[in-house]
């Protein structure tokens, strides 16, 4: 290098690529302030729509991301990198890292999937991936579960989406089904009249569908009902405990016999051996 004409070769430098390098700077500066305000905005027009907290948070995520991405590539090509080859190289990059993490792109798909057709939404009860639980967040690669027992469950959104989804919440409504039996020498018409009055004097129950108490089975030692009231979801347990006690309580008031397993053992004597 010829140290007498470092300042021209710097001042060249400096000509040709100082502008540019300028503008790069400036285009990076803006698109990340650009990103962070349409990430507000996206998520701020999302909330008025009342739109799901998940896919407002997936929403804001994405637009951020996507400016960004498009940012560096402007900045990029501004100084004069060659994008053609830069592409190919990223999307080079991106097969080799799409084929390490195949799980995590499946857990990406179904996410979006998820937020997509939505059959569930936060605070919905669901069964699914062998899981039953209330959502508690819905994520980009996995999807929060709180238990009954208030045990946090977090199941990737692959398994869920492959999976069969139960929404127990959705409908509002559910059909409880409490089973009892009666021995045969009690009467099945006062029975049944019982268990009806049972259900239409608890104010849970709902009038329409109206609720049913139907003999199921003729059993071994006993002639089986089921009692078929409709509730609300958030009435369901409630409902399911009082009316098991009541139908106890109020069968050993009126005298109908609710059996349990009994074994008769018939001793029969074996006959004297003869004295010799």
């Amino acid at each position: 290098m010829d140290i007498q004409n470092l300042p021209d070769q710097l001042t060249i430098f400096l000509a040709e690529y100082g502008l540019k390098l300028i503008g790069a700077v400036l285009i990076l500066i803006v698109g990340r302030i650009l990103s962070g305000l349409l990430r507000k905005l996206v998520t701020r027009i999302l909330g008025r729509l009342k739109t799901d907290p998940a896919i407002v948070s997936f929403s804001g995520t994405l637009v951020y991301v996507l400016i960004l991405i498009f940012t560096v590539v402007a900045a990029l090509a501004n100084l004069g990198v060659e994008m053609t080859s830069f592409i190919a190289l990223i999307g080079a990059a991106g097969l080799a890292i799409g084929f390490a993490l195949q799980g995590t792109l499946g857990n990406f798909a179904a996410g979006i999937l998820i937020l997509i057709f939505r059959p569930f939404k936060i605070g919905d009860w669901i069964s699914a991936a062998g899981v039953l639980g209330r959502v508690s967040e819905i994520q980009i690669f996995e999807t929060v579960l709180v238990t009954a027992d208030n045990i946090r469950i977090t199941v990737p959104n692959g398994k869920i989406y492959g999976d069969v989804i139960e929404n127990i919440t959705t409908l509002g409504t559910r059909r409880l089904e409490v089973e009892v039996g009666i021995s045969y020498s009690s009467s099945i018409k006062k029975a049944h009249e019982i268990l009806l009055n049972l259900c239409r004097s608890d104010p849970r129950v709902l009038a329409e569908p109206a609720p049913q108490a139907v003999v199921s089975e003729l059993g071994d030692s006993s002639v089986n009902f089921k009692v078929r009231p409709w509730v609300k979801v958030d009435d369901y347990w409630d409902l399911k405990f009082d009316l098991t006690r009541k139908i106890k309580e109020t069968f050993d008031e009126q005298g109908i016999e609710i059996p349990f397993p009994q074994r008769v053992v018939h001793m029969v004597p074996t006959p004297e051996e003869p004295d010799n």
